[in-house]
């Protein structure tokens, strides 16, 4: 079923029947080979990249879309119906694009971001350490000066989606001493000692481990890296010198909105699967869509769709409106990664057994779920954002 949506605009109408069209197929056809076989589906970024769905809520003097982020995401949502994966690797490439985009000097806009909202350069964000994940600001990779203005990277990085095969990574590695354990948690925003850089993903002393091996999600891989003395040239740095964490924060803000819209567009896509096998299955000479029992559970799965959506849309509109957003965005992630699981559960419960069989999507559905209420940092951490907004 189509979602029916109320856009702004004439424009967005017609940019959502092309994302339709693109994602049934480009993405439709494809997703079940890549998914089973754990392969990376080479060309398609640059296919995105070329119909113009990689640099949608970025400005069109550097060759965006000029997108506003209400349109933006129900793009990513129509994506994510047709393949997880890959809605996610372009929710990630948006929020590494971000830095250059908010944070970068006009040269540096100048000289990067066409080609990376075009799709010609891939991006990947690396802020995860093995040791550092909901505490972002624990990082120990370290980026030091070098004699010739450089920086030279030495340490672990972990969770990297397109690890491997992105182009360039915002990188997060610390130029300055880290603070304990009671600092760090003392503000959210805390920028001691950490720096930000647009690092290429072919560095000399970048490597990067075996995929990891995952529930869901295969199609896109991601690894961990080792930076081993990579030296990168001082205009790499992207903003000030120990202003890394509040932009790594303030990308987060919109990627979350992101991992949101993913998160919708899986529960509608498995919404839509077991609507349709709950009008072709019958049991007690009645489609099971008949059931009052089955027809409860799969109206409470729409009213959990529509409401997730409904969520993720008022922290866009907010953040298109220009004022402060970030609890709506925690809100968003929350609701709509928990309704994800909580309806692609379900929709393995309406096939019955054969939801538990690889013949049908739902089992696909129900393990690309349960990350979404991980990454990009946890429902847990998400409790903790949105109370601190009552704090006095």
């Amino acid at each position: 079923m189509a979602v029916d949506r109320l856009l702004p605009t004439d424009e967005a109408r017609a940019l959502i029947e092309l994302t339709r069209d693109v994602a049934d197929k480009e993405l439709a056809t494809r997703v079940d080979d890549h998914e089973r076989s754990e392969t990376y589906p080479v060309g398609l970024f640059a296919t995105l990249g070329g119909t113009g769905l990689l640099g949608l809520p970025y400005p069109e003097e550097f060759g965006g879309g000029g997108q506003p982020y209400e349109v933006y995401l129900q793009v990513l949502e129509e994506l994510a119906a047709r393949w997880a994966a890959v809605a996610v690797a372009v929710s990630v490439h948006g929020l590494s694009c971000f830095p250059v985009a908010t944070f970068g000097s006009a040269e540096q806009q100048e000289q990067w971001l066409p080609r990376m909202l075009a799709g010609e350069l891939v991006g990947g964000y690396s802020l995860s350490e093995p040791q550092a994940g909901s505490d972002a600001a624990a990082l120990r990779c370290r980026a030091e000066r070098t004699d010739a203005g450089g920086y030279r990277i030495t340490g672990e990085k972990a969770w990297i989606t397109h690890g491997g095969k992105a182009d360039f990574y915002s990188l997060f590695a610390r130029t300055g001493e880290e603070g304990d354990a009671a600092e760090r948690s003392s503000t959210r925003r805390s920028s001691r000692g950490i720096s930000c850089f647009l690092a290429p993903g072919s560095a000399d002393g970048l490597t990067f481990g075996k995929p990891e091996e995952k529930m869901g999600l295969h199609g896109i891989p991601t690894t961990s890296a080792t930076w081993d003395g990579a030296v990168l040239d001082g205009d790499r740095l992207i903003g000030e010198e120990g202003q890394g964490l509040s932009i790594a924060f303030a990308a987060l803000d919109s990627g979350r909105l992101g991992i949101a819209a993913c998160a919708v567009g899986l529960a509608q896509a498995a919404l839509d699967a077991a609507v349709e096998y709950a009008n072709e299955r019958q049991t007690f000479g009645k489609k099971i869509v008949d059931h009052q029992g089955l027809g409860f559970l799969l109206a409470d799965m729409a009213a959990a769709v529509d409401s997730a959506r409904a969520t993720y849309l008022d922290a866009a509109r907010r953040r298109d409106a220009g004022v402060d957003y970030s609890r709506q965005t925690s809100v968003a992630k929350l609701v709509a990664t928990d309704a994800a699981m909580n309806v692609t559960t379900n929709a393995v419960q309406v096939f019955g057994g054969y939801g538990y069989t690889r013949d049908f999507p739902v089992e696909r559905y129900m393990r690309e779920a349960k990350i979404m209420q991980i990454f990009e940092g946890t429902n847990q951490i998400q409790r903790l954002v949105i109370s601190r907004h009552f704090a006095r």
